[in-house]
């Protein structure tokens, strides 16, 4: 099994230039995903002069580590969703997906991008009888979605269940990662492999800073997934998750198509197939937990593998990967300015529902920045204050923030030697010098860090399944060298040289 998204199978990695040398533009957009991406398409168009710099590669990201599933509904109940806001504003929220969904479309037929298109019902079925999805399907079409019962040859064992007709998929890597080299060009550059470390502004400009150079800009977009740096207001009031996929063969090649939301008891898990020409796969995503906060995340991937054994004929498991998704507390996604008279936009809250939202965030932030009037700004304004609908999730996870960093700060590390640990293994370690991060590759090679995250100070956790170290605060993660993976911080792991000891 390869620790690689199944999208990557026929995508190209590895197509831009890193940034060496200072430019100036109108937009700076940090992260280059389907957000990042998108923003600046709709920004070119108008004559807006941009640059994207992207840390790693062009949609290797969160984008690339989804279902790619495209649909009008979110990933909360209907039932959920309307005991916070009105029927007409999910209506709203329903027609501002659509509408990105359509852009998602035409952009694949304008740039003929091979990207695996296809029209799929939506299913939505439990295996017990302990949610009444029948009460969801009336919601479903009186918000203006057409309905469908599911078919007699449904592929799994069901007790309740509905379909939603004309919703999507695609390969979101493939299609972020042709739409950026549509759109570039001297007017609307890309960078990847780079890093922005910090952001200074004074009245009129910003200046993001790198490894080597820096980039002045009059406007700054945060599209990466979550707000890099200290946006305290917005990190109170997100959840960050991690949760998984598998991709698997089947040995009798009945491969379902359709996107399947399947709930058993307290877990739900999305299934769909995927079909290219290196083969068929069945695609399994769920069982997802706080990042940095599984005891060993190894069986969150255990438990896909028991799932589509249990109900499918596996040939073999090929590909794993992890995403990160980040839950606003009023379960609606800030898209917008950061503050009333900020000239920096931020994208953030998507939860599971990532390509949909950052194609419409694409559309509201492009057109603040152009002056023209969104019809769904207000809906999703970043600086919105919602105590209502929000109150009781934020302070659910801001204690969950305040036990990790207090609890984890007094916990002493393991006991052990740094040369004990295990190849392919990472634990926090106490010496006499402190408490330090250790891992150990599979060519035996040791790495010690500063366990403490640069963000806000938490302790980092190891990933066992994806061989990083998280932090269960905000939701930074970092490499065996320290290096940022994704997250808010904007600062590196210390790396540590522990002193010999003597003879």
């Amino acid at each position: 099994m390869e620790n690689i998204p199944v999208w990557a199978l026929n995508a190209t990695l590895g197509s831009f230039k890193q940034l060496d040398r200072k430019i100036s533009v109108e937009v700076a957009v940090i992260g280059g995903g389907i957000t990042g991406i998108t923003t600046a398409q709709l920004l070119k168009k108008r004559g807006i002069k941009t640059a994207v710099i992207e840390s790693r590669k062009i949609g290797q990201g969160t984008t690339g580590q989804s279902t790619g599933n495209l649909y009008a509904p979110t990933e909360y109940d209907f039932s959920k969703m309307l005991s916070k806001y009105s029927s007409e504003q999910v209506q709203q929220i329903i027609l501002s997906r659509l509408q990105a969904i359509e852009m998602i479309q035409k952009n694949i037929e304008q740039f003929a991008i091979p990207c695996d298109f296809h029209l799929r019902p939506m299913y939505y079925f439990n295996a017990y009888n302990d949610k009444n999805l029948q009460h969801e399907k009336r919601h479903a079409h009186e918000l203006g979605l057409q309905t469908t019962s599911l078919p007699k040859d449904f592929p799994l064992y069901f007790e309740d269940g509905y379909g939603i007709e004309n919703q999507a998929q695609f390969n979101p890597l493939i299609y972020t990662q042709r739409l950026a080299h549509e759109i570039f060009d001297a007017d609307c550059e890309i960078f990847e492999d780079t890093c922005i470390n910090e952001i200074e502004k004074d009245d009129e400009f910003y200046y993001l800073k790198t490894d080597m150079t820096r980039i002045k800009a009059k406007y700054v977009v945060h599209a990466t997934h979550t707000p890099k740096g200290l946006l305290v207001p917005y990190h109170t009031a997100l959840a960050p998750y991690r949760e998984y996929g598998i991709a698997v063969t089947l040995k009798n090649d009945l491969y379902p198509e359709g996107i399947f939301w399947a709930y058993y008891g307290e877990e739900k898990f999305s299934i769909r197939s995927y079909k290219n020409e290196l083969g068929s796969f069945l695609i399994c995503i769920g069982s997802m937990h706080k990042v940095g906060q599984a005891d060993d995340n190894r069986e969150n991937i255990s438990r896909l593998i028991d799932f589509v054994n249990k109900h499918f004929e596996v040939e073999s498991v090929n590909y794993m990967w992890g995403g990160q998704n980040y839950k606003a507390a009023d379960m609606l996604p800030y898209i917008g300015k950061k503050s009333a008279e900020s000239r920096e936009f931020i994208a953030t809250g998507f939860s599971t529902d990532g390509l949909v939202y950052g194609t419409l965030a694409a559309q509201i932030i492009s057109d603040a920045i152009a002056q023209i009037e969104n019809p769904y700004a207000e809906l999703y304004k970043a600086n919105r204050s919602q105590p209502l609908k929000a109150a009781k999730n934020i302070v659910k996870e801001n204690l969950n923030v305040l036990g990790k960093l207090a609890g984890d700060f007094f916990k002493n590390g393991e006991p052990k030697e740094v040369e004990s640990i295990s190849p392919n293994e990472g634990k926090l370690i106490q010496t006499e010098e402190g408490k330090f991060a250790v891992s150990k590759d599979d060519k035996g090679e040791v790495k010690v860090l500063s366990p403490i995250c640069p963000h806000m100070g938490c302790t980092v956790h190891w990933n066992f399944a994806e061989k990083s170290w998280d932090c269960p605060c905000h939701g930074s993660r970092f490499d065996t060298n320290g290096k940022v993976i994704e997250g808010p911080s904007f600062k590196n792991l210390e790396q540590i040289k522990l002193k010999k000891p003597k003879e």
